[in-house]
């Protein structure tokens, strides 16, 4: 990918960017209490007296939030600590009962690992990760009921979270937008987290500085909190390095700070000076033991892993023949991968491939249907690209049969059959069809032999016709350019 430079008047600017990701952990429990975690409950229906700080409420762990950690570091390419610990994160705010946040600071239970990234440019970029922490999430607070008040849910107060911390490997705003991507898609294929930013289970904070193009300096950054969608990732860091560059091209002076993406205006805005580390005034977790893990369990959580993302793309396309941007396509959604490879088993991958982001893709989308409701199956659609493959039925014939199928939902060989739509490729009929046409139109059948080329498609258009679309078209070219000599 060529590099992302920001041009002024006054000079040639590069991005320098990292992100941190909270992951919210797909459990049916919270991280240190027994309190559901299902979404879309009423306000304070999931509270338990641990979530709300009563006094004396201990935090236990949870192991299966534990398992979902280990199993995402996996999935990062990641080195699993065997040691970890937990801390106190001190902070007073309203959605924070306890007053602090029970998180892992020093220790975290995931170290560094790798994601790559595909570029449009049909490039790969390997971007780091930094390290990967659990943690308990804050409530949620409600500021549009009231106009002097803020209410308080704490139904999302500690459900677990994973924070997943990248290197700052990120110089223009397409690499983050595929990273997330790539991120998500990772997350979704193992089950840890679902990945949906509108409902504020996946959040990005963004830290952005910038620099004099060709320099390696690395200048103030700031960062933008819990940017919920892709697009205004991508938006925020622009927005925010031009707001720097001109910072500094009038002299000024960035100034390490906390700021807030409002994707109605396309700006960034102050929030509060950035916090350091030591604001927080951290220390050990009194109430929870050390996490110690061996490398039987670190393997039985591997043993887990599906294929990933990357995997899966390598082989559609040195196994099944599929270009790389196809491959990249389909296994960014495990479910239509999946999908895919049942449609493709025994057929044509590659023509499979074409139908399902072509004709099939685009019926969804008129039909606002999601992939598990599709009234097209993944095995009718690979009988479809068979019969096409087999002449059975050409391909102009075979979009009004899955016109059909995707209206009743029926194989495609009934809807042939039924519909008398076999493709014709008797070549004596053909001839007979052709002999026809010619013998209605013989002034432009003399005026090709004359040299007028161009009606050559014409005839193959009349042909077709009369015979309503059902004749073989390489047939078709074949005997009529004999017929016509």
């Amino acid at each position: 990918m060529a590099d992302f430079v920001i041009e002024t008047p006054k000079g040639k600017w590069e991005i320098v960017c990292g992100l941190e990701i909270h992951c919210q952990i797909i459990s049916k429990s919270k991280i240190y209490s027994g309190a559901s975690t299902e979404f879309g409950a009423e306000v304070n229906e999931h509270v338990s007296f641990v979530d709300a700080g009563m006094p004396g409420m201990l935090p236990t762990l949870n192991k299966y939030c534990v398992h979902q950690a280990v199993k995402t570091g996996l999935g990062l390419r990641a080195k699993i600590n065997k040691y970890s610990n937990f801390a106190r994160k001190n902070y007073f705010y309203a959605d924070l009962p306890q007053g602090y946040q029970i998180t892992q600071f020093k220790y975290p239970i995931v170290g560094e690992g790798r994601v790559d990234i595909d570029l449009p440019d049909g490039s790969v970029k390997a971007i780091g990760i930094e390290r990967m922490h659990i943690e308990q999430d804050a409530g949620k607070s409600i500021h549009d009921i009231d106009p002097k008040k803020t209410f308080i849910d704490l139904n999302r107060a500690g459900v677990g979270l994973m924070e997943i911390v990248t290197k700052p490997d990120f110089s223009a705003p397409a690499e983050a937008g595929a990273f997330l991507k790539k991120l998500r898609s990772i997350l979704r294929y193992i089950g840890t987290c679902d990945g949906n930013m509108d409902e504020g289970s996946m959040r990005c904070d963004v830290n952005v500085s910038v620099r004099p193009q060709g320099t390696d300096e690395l200048r103030t950054r700031c960062e933008m909190k819990n940017v919920n969608s892709i697009k205004f990732v991508m938006q925020a860091i622009e927005n925010e390095a031009r707001r720097q560059i001109e910072v500094y091209e009038n002299g000024g002076v960035v100034i390490q700070e906390t700021r807030h993406f409002d994707p109605v205006s396309g700006q960034t805005k102050v929030m509060r000076k950035k916090e350091f580390a030591h604001d927080y005034r951290y220390f050990p977790e009194p109430d929870l033991a050390p996490l110690v893990l061996d490398d039987e369990y670190i393997e039985k959580v591997k043993r887990e892993l599906p294929e990933l993302p990357d995997e899966k793309k390598e082989r559609f396309v040195s196994k099944l023949g599929l270009t790389p941007y196809d491959a990249i396509v389909i296994c960014e959604n495990k479910e239509t991968a999946d999908f895919f490879e049942k449609a493709a088993a025994g057929h044509d991958a590659k023509k499979v491939a074409n139908w399902l982001m072509g004709d099939f893709f685009a019926m969804l989308n008129e039909k606002k249907l999601e992939l598990k409701d599709s009234p097209v199956s993944a095995e009718n659609l690979g009988r479809l690209v068979e019969l096409v493959s087999q002449n059975v039925i050409n391909g102009k014939t075979a979009k009004d049969v899955f016109a059909i199928m995707a209206e009743t939902g029926e194989n495609p060989e009934k809807i042939v059959e039924e519909k008398g739509l076999k493709q014709v490729t008797d070549t004596s009929a053909i001839e007979a069809v052709i002999d026809e046409v010619l013998a209605a139109n013989p002034d432009n059948a003399a005026a090709y032999r004359n040299g007028k080329q161009g009606l050559f498609g014409w005839f193959v258009g009349q042909v077709m016709k009369a015979s309503k679309g059902k004749a073989n078209p390489g047939l078709v070219n074949e005997l009529l350019k004999k017929k016509l000599g």
